[in-house]
């Protein structure tokens, strides 16, 4: 007999359902005994089962959410300008923009969702350094920390923040 998806593979494997000729890379084993890729119906869990709508519905609610949570962030590293929270603030506005898209899409999880909560982390930090520059009265790029010693502790703390946004989603 030949695979019935493999004609060049030679087999004496039968599906226990359809009795339908399988070689052992075709093969998918259950409980109840060998079957073919069709009578197994393998899919994934719903949980990982994620629709371009509730992709969109993520997209959405992530991008309000970092914009809340980077206004809060802005007006909190604007309102204590010599001592920086970010190593709270970061994480905290990782788990609250996780947790929101999360409820938002039926808990459902995947890497897509994820990523769209990182990205979502990375739009509020950028808008909480936008507001403090408004507020303070300089420009965005004198707001950026660069090639001091916050910028390091600024990405730790973003880093932080963007592990907890995307382990309450994965």
């Amino acid at each position: 007999m030949r695979c019935a998806y493999h004609p060049d593979v030679e087999t004496e494997l039968r599906c226990s359902k359809c009795d339908k000729p399988i070689c052992p890379r075709c093969m998918v084993q259950t409980p109840v005994g060998a079957k073919c890729p069709d009578c197994a119906k393998l899919h994934k869990l719903p949980t990982y089962r994620v629709s371009t709508r509730y992709y969109l519905v993520a997209g959405g609610v992530a991008l309000g959410m970092a914009l809340a949570c980077g206004a809060v962030w802005g007006t909190i590293e604007w309102a204590t300008p010599f001592f920086s929270l970010n190593l709270l603030l970061a994480p905290g506005a990782g788990f609250a923009i996780g947790e929101v898209v999360s409820l938002s899409v039926n808990r459902k999880r995947g890497t897509g969702l994820a990523i769209v909560g990182g990205f979502a982390l990375a739009v509020s930090y950028i808008f909480s350094l936008w507001l403090v520059s408004l507020l303070i009265g300089i420009s965005f790029y004198q707001a950026l920390p660069l090639a001091t010693f916050d910028t390091i502790y600024h990405l730790i703390a973003l880093a932080f923040g963007i592990f907890i946004a995307v382990s309450r989603l994965r």
